[in-house]
C-alpha cells in the first residue's frame, strides 16, 4: 500500500494519528449503518414479496370477473357503463427518514370517502353482478397496489444507499485506513532513524570533547 506525500516530522505525525482515529470510528460507524440498512432492506423485500403475490392474486381473481362480465353484456355497454367515474381519486405524496434514506409515504385521497356506491359509476339495473365484483375487488386492491409501489421505490432508494456505503466503507478500510497506517509506520521509522543518528552524533562529539580534554 502507498503511503501518503507527507513531511515525516512530529507535527505530522500527531495530524495523521488524529486522521486515522476519526477514519477508523467513520469506517465502524459506517459499517454498522451498512448493517441496519441490509437488515431493513431484506425486511421490505420480504414484505414485497408478500404485497406482490396478494396483489397478483386479487387482480387476476378481478380481471376473471371482469371476463366473465364482458362474456354477458355488449363491448360498447360494458365500456359505457365504466367510462365515466362517480369521483376522482388523488395521491398524497410525503416523505420519511429512514437510516438517511428519505423513502416515499403514498396516501389516496378520496372525494366521496365513506360512500361504497361510489365505486360503481352506472345503474345495476342492466350490468352484470360480475362486473360489480370485478370493480369492487379493484377498489379493494387499490391501497396493497399503492403500498406494494411504496415498498418498492422505498426497497430502491435503499438498495442505491447501501450501495453508496458500502463504497465508503471500501475505501476507508482498503484505502485510507492502510495509507494513513503506512504513512504513520514510515514517520515513526524516519523519526527513530534521526534519533538515533542525533544520539550517534552527540555521542562522537562528546567522544572527541573528551579527547581533546586528554590532549591538553
Amino acid at each position: 500500500m502507498a503511503k501518503l506525500n507527507v513531511n515525516p516530522t512530529r507535527m505530522e505525525l500527531t495530524t495523521l494519528k488524529k486522521r486515522f482515529s476519526t477514519a477508523k470510528r467513520g469506517h465502524k460507524l459506517l459499517k454498522d449503518k451498512q448493517d441496519e440498512l441490509m437488515r431493513r432492506f431484506i425486511d421490505m423485500i420480504k414484505e414485497n414479496n408478500e404485497l406482490r403475490k396478494a396483489v397478483e392474486e386479487e387482480l387476476g381473481a378481478s380481471f376473471k370477473d371482469f371476463l366473465m362480465a364482458s362474456a354477458v353484456m355488449s363491448t360498447e355497454y360494458l365500456e359505457e357503463s365504466i367510462i365515466f367515474p362517480k369521483e376522482r381519486i388523488s395521491l398524497d405524496v410525503k416523505t420519511k427518514n429512514i437510516m438517511s434514506v428519505n423513502v416515499p409515504v403514498m396516501e389516496f385521497k378520496r372525494e366521496m370517502e365513506g360512500d361504497e356506491g361510489s365505486i360503481y359509476p352506472y345503474g345495476f339495473a342492466n350490468t352484470s353482478a360480475e362486473l360489480d365484483g370485478a370493480l369492487e375487488r379493484l377498489y379493494n386492491v387499490l391501497p396493497k397496489l399503492l403500498m406494494l409501489a411504496e415498498v418498492e421505490k422505498s426497497c430502491q432508494l435503499m438498495a442505491d444507499e447501501i450501495e453508496k456505503t458500502r463504497r465508503r466503507v471500501n475505501a476507508l478500510e482498503y484505502m485510507t485506513i492502510p495509507q494513513l497506517q503506512e504513512t504513520i509506520k514510515y514517520i515513526k521509522m524516519k523519526l527513530d532513524e534521526n534519533e538515533r543518528g542525533n544520539i550517534t552524533r552527540l555521542m562522537k562529539i562528546k567522544s572527541m570533547m573528551q579527547e581533546q580534554e586528554q590532549n591538553q
